[in-house]
């Protein structure tokens, strides 16, 4: 499949086109089938911490969490962030393409409600500090949240936890460092109404994000959390 994505982003006709090649799909967010088969679903993973395994690995857990196992128990992540994921993921996160977050949280939505696994109970997305929240005007995991819970018939919690400091961005520190720059950084000011929660971002690759919202989240309380992203990044 080629990607036409500038003819997507000249068209006036475009939101009943496919997101990445144009074909007409009628709807006003959508993928065509042929865009939404070619895309680098996740194969195998870890069911810990998500990231991809061998073709083939039978494993339910990787060698890093049965060496050092993450403070969450499960994760979730249905695709991995290489293109054209990265294009749509960044489309919604830098260009403010909204929409664009119905249309991923509908897919991750659609695997979700085909488990067999109990549902966690309440939804959490990982918050933006207000600083960052005033720049980018949205938060991406609330904007993604937001229609898996209408979906899934779970409640959504946007004020039990905050960034308490603006961090880093994760993406542009060495992963040593990663852990370090996100001590202490949520705070969860009430104790949970569910003691299994699910945590939603948008792209997870080190984990350490997950995991430092996962401690705050258990220290007030809660006792089993998953992670729910689009898509893994490679450590």
């Amino acid at each position: 499949m080629v990607y036409d994505w500038k003819h997507w982003l000249q068209s006036p006709r475009f939101p009943v086109h496919c997101r990445l090649c144009a074909v007409r799909t009628g709807n006003a967010v959508s993928l065509c089938t042929d865009c939404i088969a070619d895309l680098p679903w996740m194969k195998s993973a870890c069911h810990q911490c998500g990231c991809a395994l061998p073709a083939g690995d039978i494993r339910l857990r990787c060698g890093s969490c049965q060496q050092q196992p993450p403070p969450f128990e499960a994760t979730t992540a249905i695709l991995q962030y290489r293109p054209p994921v990265d294009y749509l993921v960044q489309r919604l996160k830098f260009s403010g393409e909204l929409a664009i977050a119905s249309l991923l949280s509908g897919l991750l939505a659609r695997h979700l409600s085909s488990r067999q696994a109990c549902m966690p109970g309440l939804v959490v997305p990982v918050p933006l500090h207000p600083t960052r929240l005033r720049i980018r005007g949205f938060n991406q995991a609330t904007e993604l949240a937001r229609p898996l819970g209408r979906i899934l018939g779970i409640a959504v919690d946007t004020r039990l936890c905050r960034r308490t400091r603006n961090t880093e961005p994760q993406s542009l520190l060495p992963v040593k460092s990663r852990r370090e720059n996100l001590r202490d950084a949520f705070r969860v000011y009430r104790t949970p109404t569910t003691s299994h929660i699910a945590i939603v971002d948008d792209v997870m690759t080190s984990g350490h994000t997950a995991g430092e919202l996962a401690r705050a989240l258990k220290r007030a309380g809660a006792e089993r959390l998953e992670v729910w992203a689009i898509a893994r990044a490679g450590h």
